[in-house]
């Protein structure tokens, strides 16, 4: 009976270990099917990568139950190839978005309908969070059919689209100009009007385009409720964040590898746009022949949205990432989200720097103006001239600036814009040499129409009396002139 019995676990011990040697035979098979494609897996579309890794994996899942025993080596050789296609879109995109960046010309682009979807979909990702991989590739389908990526990373809009002067389509960065001899300047405000009127036109253009293909779109882009401009590298820079999620959450084994990746590409479009607008360099790439105004509020609306979904991609993200590495992970994406503050901050104080440049200007010629104010009274009633251009290049900022920027930022801004006002005219007036009643009339004319720009200015600052924006220049007024005149 006894040796019965040990016959009988001898043929099973046997049998056992012939399943596990045709189960590890079948792996090495399989292995070297992966090793032969192992250099076009990584350039595949995500799609095509999954159905790959997906039936490879349910192919060691069946297989290990049967033998009994884990295959290292194939699930070995099934993570470095989702790594290295983690590695090669990453690179791809890195590649692409330097590109777009170069080539920008910080126009503003309307938005399709479908990168409204994107940012919809960070914020309900409850498939993704309830594990229900059908809906969520469902999701991934949706927005993939609607905006296809290449394998070169660019991104082209549906079959119709393709051959149409789309906003989104890909310049080749062979194409890209480097003028190297072109200046850094800024353009006085009120110099940029044709350029307005050619985002303008560009603009409208590229709504007819999208009307024409029959696809929606919007002129702003909505998140938590708050609309932003947009230029086209913002638009790319979105669908490939939401690339970069549909790997994470479809290759959860990886997710800290493609966090990692994001990180880098939300730092290098934050550390471009900063040299390329700031710092002006798009003059040399793209061709510009100023950075005006206009172009510093769409980077700065560009900046804002991206620090304003930063939260949301973080959460997402971290759904799948584990928990040991969570805190070094959440401390990159907080500083990224930072520098983007930070940057934010910096426009907006440019555009500041910019209205005192002018104002000095303008302040550098009224000795010459003042010289005239001593000649008898004439019948011509306006303000100075340096009156007159000062106000108009206010007026043309402040216009810009609020069709552009949130109120709060316009508000932050022009509040600046106002102390340095009062304080820089109230001082240079105060050294006038005022010496006859025409040249008192003049500059008294001056003062209050000056005022009444100050006045007109968003800001929110109330004195205690209730009076808009007061200042210096008025304390000059009353001073000068007596409280009835105030």
């Amino acid at each position: 009976m006894f040796e019965v019995d040990g016959k009988m676990a001898d043929v099973l011990r046997e049998n056992a270990e012939a399943v596990f040697a045709a189960c590890d035979a079948a792996h090495g098979r399989w292995a070297k099917l992966l090793g032969v494609r192992a250099l076009l897996h990584p350039k595949l579309r995500l799609q095509e990568f999954l159905g790959i890794y997906n039936i490879t994996q349910e192919f060691i899942t069946a297989t290990e139950k049967i033998g009994g025993r884990l295959g290292y080596s194939i699930r070995g050789t099934l993570q470095s190839q989702a790594k290295a296609f983690v590695d090669f879109q990453h690179e791809m995109r890195m590649t692409k978005i330097k590109a777009v960046l170069d080539q920008e010309t910080w126009v503003e682009v309307d938005v399709p309908d479908e990168f409204q979807a994107i940012v919809a979909s960070f914020f309900s990702y409850e498939a993704l969070i309830s594990g229900d991989i059908d809906d969520a590739q469902g999701i991934m389908t949706k927005r993939y059919g609607e905006v296809v990526t290449n394998n070169d990373g660019s991104i082209l809009a549906d079959t119709e689209a393709q051959n149409a002067p789309h906003p989104l389509m890909r310049m080749d960065s062979g194409e890209i100009s480097l003028q190297s001899t072109t200046q850094v300047k800024y353009a006085p405000v009120a110099e940029a009007t044709e350029s307005n009127r050619a985002d303008v036109t560009s603009a409208q253009s590229n709504n007819n385009n999208a009307k024409e293909r029959g696809k929606g779109a919007s002129q702003t882009l909505v998140c938590g409720g708050v609309g932003y401009h947009m230029v086209n590298c913002g638009l790319i820079l979105l669908k490939m964040l939401s690339e970069y999620i549909d790997m994470n959450n479809f290759l959860p084994a990886l997710s800290s590898e493609v966090v990692h990746r994001v990180v880098e590409i939300l730092k290098f479009f934050n550390t471009r746009t900063c040299q390329l607008v700031l710092g002006a360099g798009a003059m040399q790439v793209s061709g510009l022949k100023s950075i005006t105004s206009k172009h510093l509020a769409l980077a700065s609306q560009v900046i804002s949205f991206t620090y304003a979904i930063i939260p949301e991609i973080r959460r997402v993200l971290f759904l799948k990432v584990p928990e040991i590495r969570k805190p070094l992970l959440l401390s990159e994406m907080d500083r990224v989200a930072q520098d983007y503050k930070v940057h934010r901050d910096e426009i907006h104080t440019k555009l500041v720097q910019i209205m005192r440049e002018r104002l000095l200007v303008h302040l550098r010629g009224l000795p010459q103006i003042v010289e005239s104010w001593n000649r008898p009274e004439d019948a011509d009633s306006q303000p100075s001239q340096f009156a007159r251009s000062l106000i108009k290049e206010v007026g043309y900022l402040q216009r810009v600036l609020s069709r552009t920027l949130h109120e709060a930022d316009v508000q932050a801004i022009f509040r600046q814009v106002v102390i340095i006002f009062h304080s820089q005219i109230s001082e240079t007036f105060s050294r006038l040499e005022i010496s006859t009643p025409q040249a008192k009339d003049r500059l008294h004319r001056d003062v209050k129409h000056i005022l009444g720009c100050i006045r007109s200015l968003p800001t929110d600052n109330f004195s205690n009396s209730g009076t808009p924006n007061w200042g210096q220049l008025d304390e000059f007024l009353i001073q000068k002139f007596g409280a009835e005149t105030g």
